[in-house]
C-alpha cells in the first residue's frame, strides 16, 4: 500500500516527466535530437524548432495568462 505522501510525490513526478511508457520516452528522445539538429541547421530568420514539432504525441504546452499577454501585445 502506498501512503498519500508517496502518491502525491509520484503524481508530481508524472506531471513533470510523464509516465513510464517506453515508446513515449523514445519518441521524446528522438524528437529532442531532431529539434536540436534542425535548430543547428536553420536560417537565422526562421523560427526556433521545439520538441513538439517532431513528436506527434506530444502537445504544445499551454500559455499562461502572463505569457499570452506578452506574446499578443
Amino acid at each position: 500500500m502506498v501512503s498519500l505522501r508517496e502518491y502525491r510525490t509520484w503524481m508530481k513526478y508524472r506531471s513533470k516527466y510523464g509516465g513510464f511508457n517506453q515508446m513515449m520516452r523514445t519518441e521524446w528522445a528522438a524528437a529532442t535530437i531532431a529539434s536540436t539538429i534542425a535548430n543547428v541547421n536553420r536560417m537565422k530568420d526562421s523560427p526556433v524548432f521545439k520538441v513538439y514539432h517532431f513528436a506527434p504525441h506530444i502537445e504544445e504546452p499551454s500559455l499562461t495568462l502572463e505569457e499570452a499577454k506578452k506574446k499578443w501585445s
